[in-house]
């Protein structure tokens, strides 16, 4: 089994699951509010008066494991539905392997 973990705009987190479905059938996603950066510049914000930078953008962390078989396609999915077209701050898709899946419920082994 593979892990595959995106890094993605809030906005898109939707549309990559369901680009995610619609391209393999795989339904799992474990989705983690993150914030970070990375070439992209921060946010300026205001309150009560101040001006605040911040060099942190919200994201979310997409996790799903998957079969072997249907990773590549997962993430050519994530790629394709995370694009927004700016010019930097679309995230990132990495892949892990994982060695051992066990279901809490029943002890069974994946």
């Amino acid at each position: 089994m593979i892990k595959v973990e995106a890094v993605v705009v809030r906005e898109r987190v939707e549309t990559v699951i369901d680009a995610v479905e619609d391209a393999t059938g795989h339904v799992g996603v474990t989705v983690i509010e993150a914030i970070g950066h990375g070439r992209e510049p921060g946010v300026t914000h205001e309150y009560r008066g101040r001006v605040f930078e911040s060099r942190f953008l919200p994201k979310a962390l997409l996790v799903f494991v998957v079969e072997d078989s249907l990773a590549d396609g997962v993430v050519e999915a994530i790629a394709d539905a995370a694009r927004t077209g700016h010019e930097s701050g679309d995230g990132l898709c990495w892949t892990s392997p994982v060695e051992d899946v066990t279901h809490h419920r029943t002890g069974e082994r994946l």
